[in-house]
């Protein structure tokens, strides 16, 4: 197994001059498997990269590439390891034959990037069809505001309850529902979501969301039913 690389900048190196989007980019080349650049669209040329990604998601990714320890060489492994598991677990050999496709099949990459801002308890994950409560503010691109449950006083706080649907079966947008499976009880995360999992080449007008926007909430997960 490929030995883990060790972290290259700090928080503040990676926000200042100091690195540029192209150090960034060709480290993740180097030390990241092939699924997790797909997933945060960094394959290619470093030049090319570089022109389309934001400084922001690239931290974002770089943060979450140490954080999911998903290395260049341990990607495979992990995939089988953990459908070993499964079979252990009781998985018929039926099943198990099952699966092996998902492994190598080709799914559709998230189209959002997960950053952790309060860890939750990591043993209480919602599952499709739950009801969960959450707490959330939804901006553009530009900090634009364009929807929020999180009150700006203690005296409106008392009237405000988070928002609660079932997740998973399409109540929200895409992106919400697939990141909020990925969530344990009392987490906070910032999401960032690509149109295609946000409201599209529409947009949502009544919200102030234009066509083809880009989306970023700080969601937490408050309880889970």
């Amino acid at each position: 197994m490929a030995a883990e690389p060790a972290r290259q900048w700090t928080e503040e190196q990676l926000k200042s001059e100091e690195v540029a989007k192209k150090d960034i980019i060709q480290f993740l080349q180097q030390s990241a498997s092939e699924p997790f650049l797909g997933e945060h669209k960094l394959m290619g040329n470093i030049k090319n990269v570089a022109k389309t990604a934001k400084k922001e998601q690239l931290i974002v990714a770089y943060n979450q590439l140490f954080e999911t320890k998903r290395f260049r060489g341990t990607e495979s492994v992990e995939k089988v390891a953990q459908q070993l598991k499964d079979v252990k677990l009781g998985a018929g050999q039926d099943k198990a034959k099952a699966k092996i496709p998902e492994v190598t099949s080709n799914e559709e990459p998230p189209k959002y990037t997960k950053s952790v801002l309060q860890k939750g308890d990591k043993t209480n994950f919602p599952k499709k069809g739950d009801t969960v409560h959450c707490w959330y503010t939804g901006t553009l691109e530009d900090g634009t505001v364009f929807d929020t449950n999180v009150a700006s006083s203690s005296k409106k706080k008392k009237s405000v309850k988070p928002l609660s649907f079932k997740v998973g079966i399409g109540k929200v947008i895409r992106g919400w529902d697939e990141a909020l499976l990925t969530m344990s009880k009392g987490e906070k995360a910032r999401l960032q979501i690509e149109s295609d999992w946000g409201y599209g080449k529409k947009g949502k007008p009544e919200a102030k969301i234009p066509p083809n926007a880009q989306l970023i909430f700080e969601v937490e997960l408050v309880d889970i039913e």
